[in-house]
């Protein structure tokens, strides 16, 4: 195996860094995250920091890189409050790795992905996509350790394609095609091997047929 050192790590060329750091976490999750500014124009923008923090109350975290310059998605965030999350398809991860692109309008327009609003609720969806989320503002924190925010939001709705919702509440993404990713570019859609039966001490773990 090779092996780097923190100092090797830090002392690397910038890209190789960036670059080796961002994978060492493996398959990360994929969501769209739409948005509108003050002037009510939609923003959308890929995240890959997007992770389940609890589930009484429902919440989510973010983490956005230091606000030392203009982040839109965050800025939107704390202005408006409200936010989407989209599971990302086959269909349009082309599209959505496009937003990452320095636009000056609309993502939406810009890539060519569907805006979609949901009764009253104040920020756009991401059309097609087999999970979308409607996330409210709890709270925010500034790590010390580097800058980087720490966003905490409310998962206020869900709305998932009833073909991949199991009966007990838990997603079948591979019937729902939900794309991953790893490192900062490379897209993969995810292989079931199987579901587990609870762990017990002693008792090998069996596949549950679901």
């Amino acid at each position: 195996m090779v092996h780097f050192d923190s100092g090797q790590i830090l002392n690397a060329d910038s890209f190789f860094r960036r670059n080796l750091v961002n994978c060492l976490s493996g398959y990360k999750s994929l969501n769209l995250i739409g948005t509108k500014n003050a002037q009510g124009i939609s923003n959308l923008a890929l995240f890959s920091q997007v992770f389940h923090i609890g589930a009484a109350p429902p919440l989510v975290g973010i983490l956005f890189r230091p606000h030392t310059v203009k982040r839109d998605t965050l800025e939107n965030i704390l202005e408006r409050r409200y936010f989407t999350l989209n599971h990302v398809i086959p269909e349009f991860y082309r599209e959505a790795h496009w937003t990452a692109a320095d636009w000056s309008g609309s993502e939406f327009e810009a890539t060519g992905l569907e805006e979609e609003f949901k009764g009253d609720f104040d920020a756009p969806f991401v059309k097609g996509s087999p999970v979308q989320l409607g996330c409210s503002l709890v709270e925010t924190q500034t790590l010390q350790v580097n800058q980087t925010v720490l966003l905490i939001a409310n998962v206020d709705h869900v709305f998932v394609e009833e073909k991949g919702l199991r009966a007990d509440g838990s997603l079948d993404l591979t019937i729902l095609e939900t794309v991953t990713v790893s490192g900062l570019d490379e897209y993969h859609v995810g292989e079931k091997l199987a579901r587990l039966a609870y762990p017990k001490p002693g008792v090998q773990p069996k596949a549950i047929d679901q």
